[in-house]
C-alpha cells in the first residue's frame, strides 16, 4: 500500500548558527566603550584615539583567531554564566609547582588529590621563566612566553590545564605587571641602546629626579633592597626598581607597554589560564609627590585589560594582588565609574590580618569594627579571595584610627603582634620570624606557615595533646572563616595537613636571604596520602578542611552574590557574619578564644524558640537558657530556611 506522506511541520524555524567572526563582533560591541574610554584617558595624548582603537581591535582579533576550540566553547559557557567564579562550589588551592609536584606533568598526576579535597581552582605560583639565581620567588620574569624549563614547557602547561578543565578545576597563573627581570629581552634591548625599549622602563640620566621621588616613596624590602632606584652600569642610567635591583619597573605611561602586556595576557589565556593573578598592581602608575601606589590610572589600566579580555578570551577573570589599606583595596573590585569593570577577585588582606590579631589578643572587637566599618557587603561582578596564609609575609596593616577605637595604640599593637608571632611574647603559641624589620620605625612583618603560627609546631614539640588539639581547632576555625565569610577561599599548599615551617631554605644560596621560604615547605605526600584515614593532627586537619569545603559547596547562601554583613553583637570574643540568601539565612559564628563562649540567640538574629541547624556540625547546636554555646575556637554555620 502506498504510504501516507508525513504532514509538514508548520512554522519550523531554521537552525541558528553563528560564526566565530560574528561572535567576535558581538563581544567587541559589548566591550568597546568600556575598553576605549580608559585607554583614551591613559594614552589619548600619546596616541590618536583612532589609532588606539585600530591597534586594540587588531590585537584582539589576532589573539581570538588563535584561541583553541575548547576554550571558545568555555567562552560561550562563561558568557551564559558570568558569575561562575562566585559560585559556592569554588574553592582554591595555591602551590609552587616544584614544591607541590616537581613538574607540570607531576601536577597533572595530582589532580585526583585536588578533587578529593574539593578544589575547583588551582593557582600555579610563578612558573614563567625567571631570571637565574634569586628571582624574588619567581616574580622576576625573564620570559613571559616560556614556562620555567625546570618545570616543563608551555605545551606541558597546556596539557595540565586541559586536564584540569576536564576535572572541573579552573587554572590560575601569575602575570607580573609592575616589572620585568633585568634579563628580560626588553631590558636587554634597552641596555643595548634601543630607544623603543628604553621607553618601556623608567630610566634617568642622573639622580636629581629619583631623589625627588624618594622624598615620598616607601621601601618594600628595606633590608635587602633599600631605596627604589638602581644605577645600571651598562645603561649608565638610574633605573626605577621598586622591589629589587633586578626587577625593572615598567613605564605604563607608554601605550606600547600596554599593547605588549595585553598580548601576553591573551597568550596565557589561550594556553589555558582561566584566572590571571595580576601581581603588584598597586605600584604600576607613578606620580611625583606621592607614594606611587593606588593612583587612579591603575584602575583605568585594569579596566582596559579586563574589557579587552572580554572580547578575545571571555572565559578569563582577573585577580588583583593589592596588599594595601582598606580604603585603597575596595576600588580594585570596582568603585565609581569602574564598578563591575575591573578585577573580579582581590585578596582580602584585612580579613587575614584581623584573624591573626584576634587569635593573639583573644578578642574579636577590632576584627568586627574594621571589617564592618571599611568594607561593603558585596560587589558587582566581583568578590573577595579569602585566605589565612599565603607564600608571602604578613604585614600588620592596622591603622592608628582602627587601633584607637578598641583601646590600643597603632605602633604598640603592631609591635605586640610581631612579638607574639615571633614567639617572643610570654605565653605565645606561635613559631614565626620577623621579616624586613624597619629600624627607623620599629615595624616588622612576620613569616611562618599557618600551622606554625597557629601553635601546632610548638605543641608537637611539647608533646602536649591538649595544646595540639587547640592548634588543630585554630586551623580549622581559620579555614571555616575563609570558606564562610564571603568570597572564594584559598588554601595554601600543605595547610590542609598542617605543614610546619621549613628552615632548610637557609642552606640554599638562592633563597637564604629571603625568609619567606620558611612558609613554602615542599609537599609531604606520605602525610597527605595517609591523611584521609590517619588518626593524627594532620589527618584531623585534612578531614576537617575537606568537610568545610564540602558543606560550603552545598550551601547556596555562601555564593558570592549573597551579601556578607558583619554583625556588631557587642560580644568581644565572637566574630559573627550574616548572609541572607534567597533560600535561607546563614549566620556564621567564630570563637577566637580557647574558652567556651555564650551569646543570646536573639543577639545574632535567631529565634530562641527555634534554634537552627549548624551545617558544619550537622546538628542543632547546644543552647542553654536561650544562649548559644560555642566551644573553644568553635565555628558554626547556623542555617535558617526561609520556608
Amino acid at each position: 500500500m502506498p504510504q501516507t506522506p508525513a504532514a509538514p511541520v508548520a512554522d519550523k524555524a531554521p537552525a541558528a548558527s553563528m560564526t566565530d567572526d560574528e561572535l567576535f563582533e558581538l563581544r567587541w560591541a559589548r566591550a568597546e566603550t568600556d575598553l576605549l574610554e580608559p585607554l583614551g584617558r591613559l594614552y589619548g595624548r600619546a596616541m590618536p584615539t583612532a589609532t588606539l582603537r585600530e591597534r586594540m581591535r587588531a590585537l584582539l582579533a589576532a589573539k581570538w583567531a588563535g584561541r583553541p576550540t575548547d576554550l571558545r566553547r568555555l567562552d560561550l559557557a562563561r558568557d551564559l554564566d558570568p558569575d561562575w567564579f562566585r559560585s559556592e562550589r569554588m574553592a582554591g588551592y595555591v602551590f609552587y609547582t616544584d614544591r607541590f609536584a616537581g613538574t607540570m606533568a607531576g601536577v597533572a598526576e595530582r589532580i585526583p588529590y585536588l578533587e578529593s579535597l574539593g578544589i575547583t581552582y588551582a593557582h600555579f605560583m610563578p612558573c614563567l621563566m625567571p631570571r637565574p639565581g634569586d628571582s624574588d620567588g619567581g616574580y622576576a620574569v625573564m620570559d613571559y612566553g616560556r614556562i620555567d624549563p625546570r618545570l616543563g614547557t608551555m605545551d606541558d602547561f597546556r596539557a595540565v590545564t586541559a586536564a584540569m578543565r576536564a576535572a572541573g578545576i579552573s587554572p590560575c597563573i601569575d602575570m607580573v605587571l609592575n616589572h620585568t627581570a633585568r634579563e628580560h629581552a626588553w631590558a636587554e634591548a634597552a641596555r643595548a641602546g634601543d630607544p623603543f625599549y628604553q621607553a618601556f622602563y623608567r630610566l634617568f640620566d642622573d639622580e636629581r629626579i629619583p631623589l625627588q621621588y624618594e622624598e615620598t616613596l616607601l621601601e618594600v624590602f628595606p633590608d635587602q633592597a633599600p631605596g627604589n632606584f638602581t644605577w645600571d652600569t651598562d645603561l649608565q642610567k638610574w633605573v626605577w626598581t621598586t622591589f629589587n635591583r633586578f626587577q625593572w619597573d615598567l613605564n605604563w605611561e607608554n601605550p606600547e607597554v600596554f599593547f605588549a602586556i595585553m598580548g601576553i595576557v591573551l597568550d596565557l589565556a589561550n594556553a589555558g589560564a582561566e584566572v590571571l593573578r595580576l601581581d603588584a598592581v598597586a605600584f604600576m602608575w607613578k606620580r611625583l609627590g606621592t607614594v606611587c601606589q593606588n593612583e587612579p590610572e591603575v584602575h583605568d589600566i585594569l579596566q582596559a585589560i579586563n574589557q579587552a579580555a572580554s572580547v578575545a578570551a571571555p572565559a578569563t577573570v582577573f585577580k588583583a594582588e593589592a596588599i594595601v589599606g582598606p580604603h585603597q583595596l575596595v576600588p580594585y573590585l570596582g568603585a565609581g565609574r569602574h564598578v563591575g569593570k575591573v578585577c573580579n577577585l582581590a585578596y582580602h588582606n584585612s580579613l587575614m590580618v584581623q584573624f591573626w590579631s584576634a587569635l593573639a589578643t583573644g578578642r574579636s572587637d577590632m576584627m568586627t569594627d574594621v571589617l564592618q566599618r571599611h568594607f561593603p557587603t558585596g560587589f558587582t561582578g566581583a568578590q573577595w579571595a579569602t585566605y589565612i596564609r599565603c607564600h608571602d609575609d604578613i604585614g600588620w596593616a592596622i591603622t592608628e584610627e582602627d587601633a584607637a577605637r578598641t583601646g590600643v595604640t597603632d605602633p604598640g599593637h603592631r609591635a605586640f603582634l610581631a612579638d607574639f608571632y615571633a614567639g617572643r611574647f610570654p605565653g605565645s603559641f606561635a613559631r614565626g620570624a620577623d621579616f624586613q624589620v624597619n629600624e627607623a620605625t620599629g615595624d616588622a612583618r612576620t613569616n611562618g606557615s599557618f600551622a606554625s603560627l597557629a601553635g601546632l609546631e610548638a605543641a608537637r614539640e611539647a608533646g602536649d595533646p591538649t595544646l595540639i588539639e587547640m592548634a588543630v581547632e585554630r586551623i580549622l576555625m581559620g579555614h571555616a572563616l575563609i570558606a564562610g565569610f564571603g568570597g572564594m577561599p584559598l588554601i595554601y599548599m600543605g595547610d590542609e595537613i598542617g605543614l610546619p615551617n621549613d628552615l632548610g631554605y637557609r642552606n640554599d644560596p638562592d633563597r637564604a636571604e629571603d625568609g619567606r621560604w620558611m612558609q613554602r615547605p615542599a609537599m609531604d605526600w606520605d602525610t597527605a596520602e595517609a591523611a584521609p584515614e590517619a588518626d593524627t593532627p594532620e589527618g584531623r586537619i585534612w578531614r576537617g578542611t575537606r568537610h568545610i569545603l564540602s558543606v560550603r559547596a552545598a550551601t547556596r547562601a555562601l555564593a558570592g552574590s549573597v551579601p556578607s554583613v558583619v554583625m556588631r553583637t557587642g560580644h568581644d570574643k565572637l566574630f559573627c557574619v550574616r548572609r541572607a540568601g534567597a533560600e535561607s539565612t546563614l549566620v556564621a559564628v567564630y570563637n577566637v578564644t580557647a574558652e567556651t563562649q555564650q551569646i543570646e540567640l536573639d543577639r545574632i538574629g535567631i529565634d530562641p524558640d527555634a534554634p537552627p541547624m549548624d551545617l558544619l556540625g550537622a546538628s542543632v547546636p547546644p543552647v542553654e537558657d536561650g544562649r548559644l554555646v560555642v566551644p573553644p575556637y568553635g565555628r558554626m554555620w547556623l542555617d535558617t530556611p526561609l520556608w
